[in-house]
């Protein structure tokens, strides 16, 4: 194993083997000579790999009071067992080691990438976090530099479970410990994305607009949050939110500047939907000619950059020009929003079949 061997290497040269620990500058020391150090070079003598393990076995079992023997010791158990396959055991041993060394980035990294193995999403976020508050508890710089690739490798192996999350209500509870162990993160802003799709899912409202308006306050150009605010505002009920979804949409397609020379096709895209969502907003207000104006110009930066956002662009596109009696118009944009398969093509289709009557009655 190659942390066994770099242990001997140090033994070997140095009066004792100290493990850091990355907290405080913190060191926890074996001295050589000691039972522990014994223990551990007879271990390194066995060449057989199954009586190895049963060395280490005995060791954490016989040094069970000292937090550095048990720490080195799962650790060693961990690897072991996962390269056996036994990724119960190599969790169990793990687990065991985290605790004894909750702050040493070298065996979180390494636990992290068994439960990574094992498919173990619970365990691979519960040592990343660990690792991110260890990180952000180092006070020197030059203890940060030295941990950063370590922190980063725990950042996007936690962000990578909160993606892979099966339903909106486990996201939340990765995201909700995922932001104060990595505040900083460079996944900023899909986490924000995350986070707001996931209350919405859950219908949640209060908690959509709290987690957005903060976000806002930190980053009033967030993108991401000002479109799904402005999603949120827009079929909210209560008194001012029609108005604060307008607002909302204005300052997305602002911030997009989707006429930049400069605009990527993301750009585009979230300013297609302010401007889908916008449009929404003054049919709401019976502003339907305005609403035009906004569904149009969403119809043409959505097409072939995002296929649902354009579905429901020209679906509220075909309304609009079916209530100011524009019946070809409407028929043209909802002829194509049915072709788009997806939640919006039922409705498109019989808003389309609406249409059709009304022309075929000349109206």
């Amino acid at each position: 194993m190659n942390h066994h061997r770099n242990w001997l290497a140090v033994t070997a040269l140095m009066f004792w083997v100290a493990i850091l620990v990355h907290a405080q500058g913190e060191k926890l020391v074996i001295p050589a000579g000691t039972p522990e150090d014994q223990a551990l070079q007879a271990i390194s003598k066995e060449t057989d790999a199954d009586k190895r393990t049963a060395m280490y076995e005995d060791f954490v079992q016989k040094f069970s009071s000292n937090p550095v023997a048990v720490a080195y010791g799962n650790w060693q158990l961990a690897q072991a067992y996962q390269e056996k396959g036994d990724f119960e055991k190599a969790l169990s041993a793990g687990d065991k080691a985290a605790a004894a060394a909750p702050h040493d980035m070298d065996i979180l990294v390494s636990l992290v990438s068994i439960a990574q193995q094992a498919k173990a999403d619970d365990k691979v976020f519960n040592y990343s976090v660990q690792g991110g508050d260890t990180f952000n508890a180092l006070s020197s710089a030059d203890d940060k530099a030295a941990a950063q690739s370590s922190h980063d490798f725990l950042e996007a192996a936690a962000y990578n479970v909160i993606v892979t999350a099966p339903n909106a209500k486990g996201r939340v509870a990765y995201i909700e410990r995922f932001t104060p162990a990595f505040p900083d993160s460079r996944f900023a802003d899909s986490i924000t994305s995350y986070a707001m799709m996931s209350f919405s899912e859950l219908n949640d409202m209060p908690r959509l607009v709290a987690y957005g308006e903060k976000v806002l306050a930190k980053n009033p150009e967030n993108l991401p949050t000002l479109l799904l605010l402005a999603y949120a505002y827009s079929d909210d009920a209560k008194p001012g939110s029609l108005a604060k979804s307008v607002s909302y949409a204005q300052k997305a397609i602002a911030v997009a500047k989707a006429d930049a020379p400069d605009a990527d096709a993301s750009r585009k895209a979230s300013a297609g939907v302010a401007h889908s969502t916008l449009g929404y907003d003054l049919m709401k207000q019976d502003k339907t000619q305005a609403a035009v104006t906004e569904l149009k110009s969403a119809t043409v930066l959505l097409k072939g950059q995002d296929q649902q956002a354009d579905a429901l662009a020209l679906y509220r596109l075909g309304y609009a020009y079916a209530k100011l009696n524009k019946v070809s118009d409407a028929r043209e944009v909802l002829t194509e929003a049915v072709k788009i398969s997806g939640p919006v093509q039922q409705r498109a289709r019989d808003l389309l079949t609406k249409v059709n009557a009304a022309r075929a009655q000349g109206r």
